[in-house]
């Protein structure tokens, strides 16, 4: 009897996914989750987006933010959502960290990477390595060699352990030989190149955009780039490659949706992105923010996303256990 239950219940499941998959997607509104508060790199990608993708699903598209963790909880939210292809969740480079640093800190993970599909890659920008117009490092060389004389004596700041412009300082810093800087974390991108600016800390990686300014004032210097090739708004900054350090590292933001989201869904989501980033609209929106467009439709950004955060597990083994506030 007990057999012939299970058998009824799974048909009853099969029955009940193919009818979800065979529902004509959309016909309500679709929420993207947003991890962060407003104003970041997921935020000034996605709002466009929405706008340009509203039209094309012919319904409204809303954007939720769901800020806590460095991005962990609307994560988390995300992941345990229901996979009907409401709710998404938008997300940058960082949602590869959390279940790293979980497992190394022996904590329950508040969520993993399999629990999502991807939908769309939409940018993949290198950030530039920046030094105080104040420091006499003219060249990336100079750095390192007064780094080899001086070890723990150069400060770097970051927007926090472990985030999105930690990890690239601390390839380099492996990269280069194993050099030894002291780390001044902050709360977040901002706060990191204020923190150079007033002369607290000395070298930065960060984001094109935001040092961009700074660049263009004096009050920085770029050495180097974290790209396979010169940035175009750099093109006199040379990549970490060209200078003999085998580092990449992308800041790039992504689209996903809950596993077992019905594949009409995610097909319908996935045409709607791929539209919206050719359309001039978005274009010029990403434009005046200076992001590059480096879309990867699902399969690609999927294949892509496992190389990356390979390179960010083994980075923050590595790095190992920090003091975390």
């Amino acid at each position: 009897m007990l057999g012939k239950l299970s058998v009824l219940v799974l048909a009853l499941v099969l029955v009940a996914t193919a009818a979800a998959a065979d529902e004509p997607y959309p016909t309500r509104p679709i929420t993207i989750v947003n991890p962060f508060p407003p104003g970041g790199l997921s935020d000034v990608i996605t709002r466009p987006l929405a706008a340009v993708m509203e039209p094309l699903l012919k319904q409204p598209v809303v954007i939720v933010n769901k800020s806590g963790a460095a991005g962990a909880v609307g994560a988390q939210f995300a992941a345990t959502a229901k996979p009907d292809g409401y709710t998404i969740l938008t997300h940058i480079v960082s949602i590869s960290v959390f279940p790293e640093v979980d497992a190394l800190f022996g904590r329950a993970p508040k969520y993993t990477r399999d629990q999502f599909v991807t939908i769309a890659r939409i940018n993949a920008d290198p950030p530039v390595l920046i030094v105080g117009a104040e420091t006499p490092w003219k060249t990336l060389k100079d750095l390192v060699d007064d780094a080899k004389k001086r070890p723990n004596e150069i400060i770097f700041s970051s927007s926090g352990p472990y985030g999105a412009l930690h990890l690239p300082t601390e390839m380099l810093l492996r990269a280069a030989g194993g050099l030894r800087m002291r780390h001044l974390p902050t709360t977040g991108g901002g706060p990191a190149l204020t923190a150079l600016l007033g002369g607290h800390a000395q070298v930065l990686v960060s984001t094109v955009g935001v040092a961009a300014p700074q660049i263009k004032a004096g009050k920085a210097r770029p050495l180097a780039t974290f790209g396979a090739t010169r940035l175009a708004h750099l093109p006199d900054v040379p990549t970490l490659k060209e200078l003999g350090y085998d580092v990449e590292f992308y800041v790039w933001a992504g689209l996903f949706a809950p596993r077992a989201t019905p594949a009409n869904a995610v097909k319908a989501l996935r045409d709607a992105v791929r539209t919206a980033v050719q359309s001039p609209d978005f274009k010029k929106a990403m434009d005046n923010v200076q992001v590059v467009i480096a879309y990867q439709d699902a399969p690609e950004f999927a294949a892509w996303w496992d190389r990356d955060a390979q390179a960010i597990a083994a980075t923050i083994k590595a790095i190992g256990k920090l003091e975390l506030k």
